[in-house]
Formats: structure tokens, C-alpha cells, sequence
């Protein structure tokens, strides 16, 4: 699939998990409703006597995860910029019910925001073995996670024998299949020489 489309799944789920720091360096985590998606960014709103807001502010930054229906995860973290107060009329164009908990003026006691740059990762489980994919979007590099094998395998097998999506091909050095791998760690653990290292 295309950035495009894993943006668009957490359009259609709408409301995800949004996650930000406040002052006190504590998580905290509310639903917010995506309100648009599109050329690789994610438009939502937030009112200013928020606690959310206030962290929005302060960080610039946010990460937002949903799941649906089909067991297809889409999380995204990345730097958030505050938008000009005519991006509210559009939000409220394009999600008439918002005009129900905020009628007439008081919608203006909102502030739409853009998540334009990070990265990302789609995590499939309605598929065997499990399918993932990591991206990036806006001007950020991807950061890759998980674990390799280096040139210190010496082909024991213990590594493919444990994997429980049985993504590691025999070889020296044995190769772990990225797309399916679930970084549980369970083959760094059992490597008798250290071979496998985190990346």
C-alpha cells in the first residue's frame, strides 16, 4: 500500500488514540476524531481550554495510533503545527456533525492543527505470518526498528527454530524478513553467541 492509504485507514477508523507529554514529562492519551486527511498529513482540532492543546503547544509534537475492524494498526508520531482559523470552517465543512457540539460561533473556540512530518508503521495481524511496514512522511527519515543478524552467526538454527511467525531464512548469516518479523526478541534471547543485535 501507498503513505496515502495508511493515512486513509485512520480516516476511516476517525476516532484514534492521540498521545502527547504534559508538564509533569507524564503520558497522556485521549480519542480525537481525524477530521482530513491528504497529501500526507492529518488534520485535526482541539479547544483551547484543553489540556491537550496546552501540550500541543508546548511539544509540537503527537502520536496517534488506531485499529480497525480487520486487525490493520496505523500509528504515526511526528511534529504538529497549529493552521490559520480558516482550516476550522473547513474541518466543519468536511465533518458537518461537528456542528452539533459546536453550533454557530463557538466554534471558533477551536484551533485546527496539521501532522506534517514523522514516521509511521502499519502493522497487520489479519494475515499469517503478521505484515508490517514502517514509513516516513513530510521531511522526517525513517527510523527502522527490530533486530538484525550479524556476521557472528555460525547457523545454529536456534533463532528460526523459536520465531513464532517463522520469518528467518537459514543462511550465514541467517536473515530475519523484516515485513513479517513482530519484534518480540524472543531470537535475540536465544542466540548463544549475541549474534542478533538490535537496531
Amino acid at each position: 500500500m501507498r503513505i496515502e492509504d495508511y493515512f486513509k485507514i485512520l480516516r476511516e477508523i476517525k476516532d484514534v488514540s492521540f498521545a502527547t507529554v504534559d508538564k509533569n514529562g507524564h503520558p497522556q492519551v485521549r480519542i480525537i476524531d481525524v477530521m482530513i486527511v491528504e497529501n500526507q498529513k492529518l488534520y485535526f482540532v482541539t479547544a483551547r481550554g484543553k489540556d491537550f492543546y496546552m501540550q500541543l503547544e508546548e511539544k509540537q509534537e503527537v502520536a496517534i495510533a488506531g485499529v480497525n475492524k480487520n486487525y490493520q494498526t496505523v500509528r504515526l508520531n511526528g511534529k504538529v503545527k497549529k493552521l490559520e482559523k480558516s482550516w476550522v470552517d473547513r474541518i466543519f465543512d468536511e465533518n458537518p456533525s461537528m456542528n452539533d457540539v459546536y453550533p454557530g460561533e463557538s466554534r471558533y473556540i477551536l484551533d485546527a492543527f496539521c501532522l506534517y512530518e514523522g514516521n509511521g508503521e502499519f502493522f497487520d495481524l489479519s494475515v499469517s505470518p503478521i505484515f508490517r511496514e514502517t514509513f516516513s512522511f513530510g521531511n522526517s527519515k525513517l527510523e527502522k526498528k527490530g533486530f538484525i543478524i550479524s556476521e557472528e552467526c555460525i547457523g545454529c538454527n536456534s533463532c528460526a527454530k523459536t520465531c513464532p511467525q517463522k520469518c528467518i531464512a537459514k543462511g550465514i548469516p541467517y536473515k530475519i524478513n523484516q515485513s513479517n518479523c513482530l519484534h518480540c526478541g524472543l531470537c535475540f534471547e536465544r542466540c548463544p553467541v549475541k549474534a542478533i543485535k538490535r537496531i
